[in-house]
């Protein structure tokens, strides 16, 4: 079983997969880590880009998933970057890579055989839309631009991160501007999507929401 948590940063997505695949004993996974390891990956490598280089790049993509305590590990050619690709320069140019198809299909690809394996919570930008079309649920994540902002605002400042707020917010914008506009698989509601707009709802209210729909669909 595929159940796909699609919407935009700061929406609690992240959080709220991860326990919701906890809760139902499935596995979880972060999909957008993915699209930043390999940002990671270019930016070591000096990568500007050019389509041959990119193809090497995508070659030489050394990636691999591991679940350590229903915890997710990205591993980058034996190295573990779960935390290095939390890093704003690593997750701006992750945007600008997954615009690109090449990157896309790799990236699909390694996602859908992940799915392969078991039950997954896969959340993302496009696993409803593209990715997992025909997933058993399909779950939309939204709230105000204002409050996501704040909350990813909040994040940076736990991480030692010295930013001011309106920063964070003209950031958002911008991703959202460039996630929503893009030719290849926009981000966007999948047809049949659940929307849940979290703008005055805590973490664990939106987590009863999905587990409630989860627990009947899996009754079907």
């Amino acid at each position: 079983m595929v159940i796909t948590i699609d919407g935009p940063a700061g929406t609690g997505k992240t959080t709220t997969a991860r326990l919701l695949a906890k809760e139902l004993g499935m596995r979880y996974l972060n999909t957008g880590a993915m699209y930043r390891a390999f940002a990671l990956h270019a930016m070591r490598a000096g990568a500007d880009g050019r389509a041959g280089e990119l193809q090497r790049l995508l070659e030489d993509f050394g990636l691999e998933i591991e679940y350590t305590n229903d915890t997710q590990r990205v591993i980058l050619k034996g190295e573990d970057v779960t935390h290095l690709i939390l890093d704003p320069l690593v997750e701006r140019s992750a945007s600008e890579l997954s615009r690109l198809k090449e990157v896309r299909q790799l990236i699909t690809a390694v996602q859908r055989k992940e799915a392969e394996k078991g039950d997954i919570v896969a959340e993302g930008r496009d696993m409803g839309t593209v990715v997992f079309p025909d997933a058993r649920l399909k779950f939309f994540l939204t709230a105000s631009p204002e409050v996501r902002a704040k909350r990813r605002w909040l994040e940076r400042k736990e991480r030692g991160e010295s930013i001011a707020y309106e920063e964070v917010l003209r950031d958002l914008l911008a991703r959202d501007e460039q996630d929503t506009k893009r030719e290849i698989a926009p981000l966007r509601p999948a047809l049949g999507a659940i929307v849940v707009d979290t703008t005055g709802l805590g973490i664990q209210e939106v987590l009863e929401i999905l587990l409630t729909h989860s627990k009947k669909v899996r009754t079907l």
